[in-house]
Formats: structure tokens, sequence, C-alpha cells
């Protein structure tokens, strides 16, 4: 297939880019660089652009004649969209907009989009299914909420078909060592832990001990990027065969503790990094953990990286070339 990838020079993007690369799809990465790395392209063709640019966006593909589109661009901290709230509106639903509109003129009817578990805000029941309310406890959570719905509305009044992947807490690199996270400010746990220990940060704060956990911290369900990546794969091969559109979350059905996450990354690494213990940031739930039967039956996923070890170990090797290149 010919696949546009909007954001796909990014961390979660360039995994997907490799893995679509390895299984022989013709792709055009469509990235700003605003978070991404061009060396993190490792497939395809890499144009810089940006989707606020409508008339380049239509060009782009107006001349490559996509078979569908994934998109990843869009802004992701939690704790920035309560800040700035106008920001993650503006890019991540705005924006949508604009790849949508430019996909209909073009008779672009397929699109892979990049949701999160945020859209369910604090879950009555854990694993979550995707039947859960939505209810985002965050402008980032309810920016993808709305590029949902926007979806759903456009595949009901016209000959237009999505997968929307709902991610869990995304980490660990390619075990390959080729791509990483290498964002310019770190604000995933395991990569704020990992650059602790290796004496980036003088200590790793825990925002928030109190919450109705068994012991006191968030409880996140953690995927690997690449069990991530194979996700895309098999849902675009689903909406290439099927023609349904479909919501799917992604993760492994169980989760693990901020405390939990920052021991195994003492013991991966083996060193003893400082801690320290302060309130709740705004926007956090407490715990979300995934149910991904859905996933699971529809496309055949097989998860490979279920383990927590695995995924820090993976990062921390990636954490150790970032230190010794100029990347």
């Amino acid at each position: 297939m010919k696949i546009v990838v909007t954001g796909g020079a990014g961390y979660i993007g360039s995994h997907v880019v490799k893995a679509l690369g390895k299984a022989g799809h013709d792709l055009l990465v469509y990235d700003n660089l605003s978070t991404g790395h061009s060396w993190a392209v490792l497939s395809g063709e890499l144009v810089r652009g940006d989707l606020a640019d409508k008339i380049l966006l239509n060009d782009v593909m107006g001349n490559f004649r996509p078979d569908a589109v994934i998109h990843f661009a869009a802004f992701i901290q939690v704790e920035e969209s309560v800040r700035e709230p106008l920001k993650y509106y503006r890019n991540n639903v705005s924006n949508t907009l604009n790849l949508l509109e430019v996909m209909v003129h073009n008779g672009v009817r397929n699109i892979i989009y990049s949701s999160t578990a945020a859209v369910y805000g604090t879950p009555e029941k854990i694993p979550v299914t995707e039947t859960a309310p939505l209810e985002p406890l965050n402008p980032y959570g309810a920016s993808k909420v709305m590029g949902e719905k926007i979806m759903a509305h456009l595949s009901e009044a016209a000959d237009f078909r999505y997968v929307a992947l709902r991610y869990f807490n995304v980490a660990g690199a390619d075990h390959e060592g080729e791509l990483g996270q290498a964002y310019r400010e770190a604000t995933h746990l395991i990569t704020r832990a990992l650059k602790t220990a290796h004496g980036e940060f003088d200590r790793l704060s825990i925002f928030g001990t109190d919450y109705p956990t068994p012991d006191g911290t968030c409880i996140r369900d953690y995927i690997h990027v690449e069990d991530l990546a194979q996700a895309h794969v098999l849902a675009l091969h689903y909406l290439e065969k099927t023609g349904h559109s479909e919501v799917m979350n992604c993760g492994y059905g169980h989760g693990y503790s901020v405390r939990e996450v920052v021991e195994a990354a003492k013991k991966v690494t083996g060193i003893d990094f400082p801690v320290e213990e302060t309130c709740r940031r705004a926007g956090d739930s407490p715990a979300l953990i995934a149910d991904s039967g859905k996933l699971r039956s529809l496309t055949g996923w097989a998860p490979r990286h279920d383990d927590l070890e695995f995924i820090i170990r993976t990062a921390w090797e990636w954490e150790q070339k970032l230190r010794g290149s100029e990347i």
C-alpha cells in the first residue's frame, strides 16, 4: 500500500514507519520536525511540512495518491495541555480537520488515528473497554475525543473508514538500537527515570502518593513501542480487508505503579538514583489499564515484549547510545 504517515519522524511514528517499511509498504512521511527528527525516518520519503499548511498538504496528497493515512502528528503532554489548552485544540483538532478535508478532497478514504487512553479519564471499571464512557480529565484527552468523533461523523456521511487506536503508556525502544525516544524535553516516567540514572536530572519526582491504589501512586499499562508498531500494521491490514471502522485499545491488560517502575529502573540500571515525592499533577488519572481483547481478536495481535524489565532495558540501551552520539 501507499501510505502517508503524519508525524512519522517522532517517537512512535518512526517505529511504525520502520515496521511498515519492513512489511513492504510505499511510504511518505509528513512531519514539521517540531518534536521529530529526520534521522529517525528509516523508510520512505520525508517531506517537512505542517498540517496547518493545507496548500502543501494538498499538493503532497495529490501527487503521492496514498491508499491510506496514519496520523500521529499531535501534541501529547497532559500537564502542558492543562496549561496551554488552545495550543492542543489548535493542533490536535484544527489540524486534524485540515488533514481530513485534504484526504476527502483527494479521495483518500482510510486512516489509522493515534488516540489515547486519556479519553477515558478515571474509568469506573479496570481493565477499561472501548465501550467505557469518554470523560477526559484534561485538554489533551478531550482533543483526542473530538478527533474520534469527527471521524465517526465523517464515516457516517461519506465513504470514509478509520481505526482509532487508543494507546496506553508507550515505552521502550527499538531492540535493534536504531530508534528510541529523543524528545527535547523528556516527560515520560521511564525516560525521566533513566535520564536521572544518567545524572541528567538531580532527582526523579513522583507526582502524587495519595491516589486510591495499593501504594498510593498512579498505575499505568506500559506497552513496548515495537508491539504498538505491530498493532498499527495489523490495524491497517484489518481496515484494508474489512472496510469497517473500529476503535481499539492498545495495552497489555495489567499495570505497574510509579513506585514499581522506579524500582524496576533502578534494578535494570544498577543505579540507586534520587527520588522525591511531591504533589499530584493536574489531569492525571489514578489508574489506566487496557482491555485489549478487541485488538487481539479482530487483528490477531499477539504482543512479544510484555515484560517491564525488557521495556526498560531497551530504553536504557537507547539512552546510553544517545549519550555517546550527537543525536
